[in-house]
């Protein structure tokens, strides 16, 4: 079984059926790839700031799956918006590999690179230290720089809202092909993914299952749809995001639970019907709107259902 493909807006194709590597463990990650490689997965989301992308590498080349067939996305992290290429740099060696397919601004903002904590730094209440000297289109120039030297196929966004997407469309030479989301039932974002498809920007779900004992996988809606379908419930989670037409991120380190993500993904997005998607797409309205991601930024980012904060004085 192959994972469907989506079309970016640069022509490039990126497998909508990712495996995620957001807080697994460094002596977990290494078998988690290897086994998702093995097990059809063609697609591995990694990032600077997760601290494991060495390992991440091990597996990339443990499961003998030649670099050209793998889709390896990558994220810059907030320290490094003025040294987007001192960043990926380090990426790319870390991964053993000479390009990314995908390199993604993780956040929308611009931390102190000379702060309190290289990867933290954090402000006296609390809040990150944020540059607010820094804009958001001059990171996007020098992510557009990457492309240009070849060391990046395609980039894109994480955790943009409308609103910041617009601090950048206006000046950019490449539009973002994606822009990776916390979505899920409870967190769909409909309003912003009107938006993306308006300008072609395909969305990324993480957390497409929740987390750690995620109300998700006990949805009653979710559950009686897959009782329909005689699938599991974290399949009906993951094909309904599938059937919006975006990529979804699952993550395990469990190599049975890898597999079974990826098989029943792809059954339940080869069932689910558009009046399936529509009563999914109700759940979070009918009064379960639910954001499990919400760092201390202490800064506007623009998105609906975020507590609002404001900036630091």
């Amino acid at each position: 079984m192959s994972s469907p493909l989506l079309k970016l807006n640069n022509g490039e194709s990126i497998p909508a059926i990712g495996l995620g590597t957001w807080q697994s463990k460094p002596n977990e990650v290494a078998r988690a790839v290897e086994a998702a490689l093995r097990n059809g997965y063609r697609h591995i989301d990694c990032a600077w700031v997760y601290g494991n992308e060495k390992e991440v590498g091990e597996g990339l080349k443990a499961s003998g799956i030649p670099r050209s067939e793998v889709f390896i996305t990558s994220k810059l992290w907030g320290t490094y918006h003025t040294r987007v290429e001192e960043c990926l740099d380090q990426t790319l060696a870390n991964l053993g590999t000479d390009y990314l397919d995908l390199y993604l601004i993780h956040w929308p903002v611009a931390m102190n690179a000379n702060g309190n904590h290289p990867v933290f730094p954090t402000r006296p209440n609390g809040n990150r230290d944020i540059d607010e000297s820094r804009e958001l289109k001059d990171t996007w120039k020098d992510m557009e720089a990457m492309v240009k030297k070849g060391k990046v196929k395609s980039i894109g966004a994480s955790n943009f809202s409308q609103m910041m997407l617009e601090k950048v469309l206006p000046t950019a030479e490449i539009v973002p092909t994606v822009n990776q989301l916390e979505l899920h039932l409870y967190n769909p974002q409909l309003k912003l993914l009107e938006y993306l498809k308006s300008k072609k920007i395909v969305p990324q779900a993480y957390s497409p299952l929740g987390s750690t004992n995620s109300p998700l996988l006990n949805d009653e809606v979710a559950t009686e749809i897959a009782n329909k379908y005689d699938l599991k419930t974290p399949d009906v989670l993951l094909g309904y995001l599938l059937a919006k037409g975006m990529v979804v991120l699952p993550k395990s380190v469990t190599p049975a639970r890898i597999e079974a993500n990826f098989t029943g993904a792809s059954g339940a997005y080869s069932k689910l019907t558009a009046e399936d998607v529509a009563q999914l797409d109700g759940v979070a309205t009918g009064g379960k709107q639910r954001r499990l991601i919400m760092p201390p930024w202490g800064v506007d980012l623009g998105f609906e259902n975020w507590p609002l904060v404001k900036p630091n004085m």
